[in-house]
């Protein structure tokens, strides 16, 4: 139990510091900071008080019965009633002029209110976040589906809230009507003063709950697919719970941050009325951004500054095992294990896992997704194949998969592909390149964008490709794990179709040619220090910036470094200007996968004394580039020379 809250709080701390909380910062900013920056006991501003202006007296029960002398000396303001009542006149009096004698026996002034007398406000704001994110990201999921609603309902309801608290910044009437069912939640224990202006930050807290939308990792996959499945248990709550909080430590900092300013910045206390109105807009802007998810634009364009440090939480074994990432055993997928890997004939493994956690629909009409049970309530065949635009074995199983849509996807009730694209890179994570992806490798199926790793989990799946053919009746009848058995796997596509068409005739088989390696390849070679095997240099390979030299002796099927280089948990990245990689490989092609900006030479010396020289023009989004195009099997030594700041993903062989 402690290993999964100190994960999830680490993994929460990431979270919360990357660009998937900028549309948050905002909200925190005016609502739980500015808001909360007036210290209690200092007067309101009239803006702020308009709604008790009418009151000008309030009336507290007397403690004990009254009597004339009890009540003897207090100023004027104090007035006692027959039943008891103590009416206290708060309007301001003229201020008068003190004499030497008023002031000679003055006691002190009162002190300013302590810093522990602050507005609540940002801590409120805070805890209805981690509360609301917790039990809707375990439950959400599970109590729509039992009630029969829309998945997206809890989202439109937080994006409704946030402008409707956005106009009652605004209309500080309006404010005072939306608040008060919640004042006593965010009351409890605060004077009056506060209690008028802290007690719809709770609420305001809730809404932000369910807008919160934390960047993909293993945490929240682990999250995600256990309230999904509800496999929800004591370690689960206490996983979410403390990612939650995680999360929300940056969010609680910037937003007392936010106060400190606006205690500081005399601007913001001279100017009260203005910086509501200001808040106010900003938040109905921001849901009605959210509602067209025009934030995502600005988190794509920059660069994901926390994506080493969620490699390195990807990386650890602790994480995983903890996590039990890719091997979840749910009742929903338990019974795939009855599947073969590319058995020859179809087989029983159980309902179809549903597709859960997809960021972004493709190839489908307005991006809407594609349900499993709606396609097996039509009687459609189903090809569920996870692949990532980068790899190489992925990119020559496409046009199989490609053939195979535009062959039968009008056969009868129909044949469809759902291409689930999972990042294996932290760049395959962007929608803009996975885009660009399905546009070179002319990708023309669906294609769902996993980058939390749900369905990948979902499906127990290890590997880049990986098929599971579906029936019309939603059972997973045959897998593939990897290249290769395309003859096998059509066949098995034409015995569904038939069994879910009877009568209806089939078109001839693909003729697409099989280029599945058959030869002893080496095997894929990746840079990211933490899938490093067949690394044999003389230095030590670990992140950070190494001079290196090249291995003069190089064993077979493995790699070495020669000058500067810069290695992190994405790849290798080139600094002096002589850096190299050594590499003996054996295959009949081979590929990297190449970042940034710059010529890169390879040079191939063959076994047998050849020698070919190619220059590699890298640029725009890491891609995969050939280094070695050949008619049969070889063996040799490859010297790939990059320019500084060129970076070196993976070798991939065919």
């Amino acid at each position: 139990m402690e290993t999964l809250i100190l994960i999830g709080l680490i993994g929460g701390l990431i979270t919360g510091i990357s660009p998937c909380i900028l549309p948050m910062l905002p909200v925190i900013f005016f609502a739980g900071g500015v808001e909360g920056a007036r210290p209690r006991g200092e007067p309101r501003p009239a803006d702020d008080a308009s709604a008790d202006s009418a009151e000008s007296t309030e009336t507290v029960p007397a403690p004990t019965p009254p009597t004339s002398a009890l009540f003897a000396g207090l100023p004027a303001a104090v007035q006692v009633d027959a039943k008891g009542k103590v009416a206290v006149d708060t309007r301001p009096k003229p201020a008068s002029r003190p004499t030497a004698r008023s002031t000679a026996g003055a006691s002190p002034a009162p002190r300013p209110p302590s810093r522990w007398s602050r507005s609540s406000r940002p801590y409120l704001v805070i805890t209805g976040l981690v509360v609301s994110f917790s039990f809707f990201t375990l439950l959400g999921s599970l109590l729509l589906g039992a009630l029969g609603l829309p998945q997206d309902l809890l989202r439109w309801v937080g994006l409704v809230l946030l402008a409707i608290i956005g106009v009652g910044m605004i209309v500080p009437r309006l404010e005072e009507i939306i608040e008060k069912p919640f004042q006593r939640i965010a009351a409890i224990g605060a004077r009056r003063g506060a209690r008028n202006k802290d007690r719809g930050a709770f609420v305001l807290g809730l809404g932000l709950g369910v807008l919160y939308v934390p960047c993909a990792g293993p945490v929240l996959a682990a999250i995600t697919v256990a309230g999904a499945t509800g496999n929800i248990g004591p370690g689960t709550v206490a996983l979410t719970v403390s990612f939650a909080i995680g999360a929300a430590i940056p969010l609680l900092v910037f937003a007392l941050a936010g106060r400190r300013v606006a205690e500081r910045v005399g601007a913001f206390q001279k100017h009260t009325r203005g910086i509501r109105i200001t808040g106010g807009v900003v938040m109905i802007v921001l849901s009605v951004a959210l509602a067209f998810n025009l934030p995502a634009y600005l988190q794509r364009a920059l660069p994901d500054y926390t994506g080493a440090l969620q490699e390195q939480v990807d990386a650890s074994d602790t994480v995983r095992e903890a996590l039990d990432l890719g091997g979840i055993v749910t009742d929903e997928n338990r019974e795939l294990s009855n599947c073969s890997n590319g058995g020859d004939e179809l087989e029983s493994c159980g309902t179809a896992p549903a597709l859960s956690g997809i960021d972004t629909w493709l190839n489908t009409d307005g991006g809407e997704p594609l349900v499993l049970d709606q396609l097996s309530d039509d009687g459609k065949v189903v090809l569920i194949d996870f692949w990532t635009y980068s790899c190489i074995n992925c990119q020559r199983a496409i046009p199989h998969v490609n053939a195979w849509y535009d062959t039968y996807k009008d056969v009868g009730n129909g044949f469809e592909v759902i291409g689930v694209h999972t990042p294996e890179f932290a760049f395959e994570r962007e929608t803009r390149n996975v885009v660009a992806g399905v546009a070179d490798l002319g990708v023309t199926y669906p294609v769902a964008q996993d980058n939390s790793y749900s369905t990948w989990t979902a499906y127990r799946n290890r590997y880049w490709p990986a098929q599971y053919l579906v029936d019309a009746d939603g059972t997973v009848r045959h897998i593939r794990f990897g290249e290769g058995g395309y003859e096998n796997t059509e066949k098995l596509v034409r015995e569904l179709l038939t069994a879910a068409n009877p009568g209806v005739p089939l078109p001839e088989p693909t003729t697409v040619i099989d280029s599945t390696p058959q030869a002893e390849t080496t095997p894929e070679t990746y840079f990211s220090v933490n899938k490093i095997v067949n690394y044999s240099g003389s230095a030590k390979y670990a992140a950070g910036e190494g001079v290196f030299t090249a291995n003069p002796d190089q064993p077979a099927s493995t790699f070495s470094l020669d000058g500067t280089w810069e290695i992190d948990f994405q790849g290798a990245t080139a600094v002096s200007d002589d850096a190299r990689i050594q590499l003996a490989y054996s295959g009949t092609d081979v590929f990297a996968v190449l970042g940034g900006e710059g010529t890169v030479t390879a040079t191939v010396r063959t076994a047998d004394g050849t020698t070919q020289v190619r220059e590699i023009d890298v640029t725009g989004n890491p891609t995969l580039y050939p280094v070695l195009e050949g008619e049969e099997a070889t063996t040799g030594i490859i010297d790939l020379e990059l320019p500084p700041g060129v970076q070196a993903f993976t070798f991939t062989f065919g």
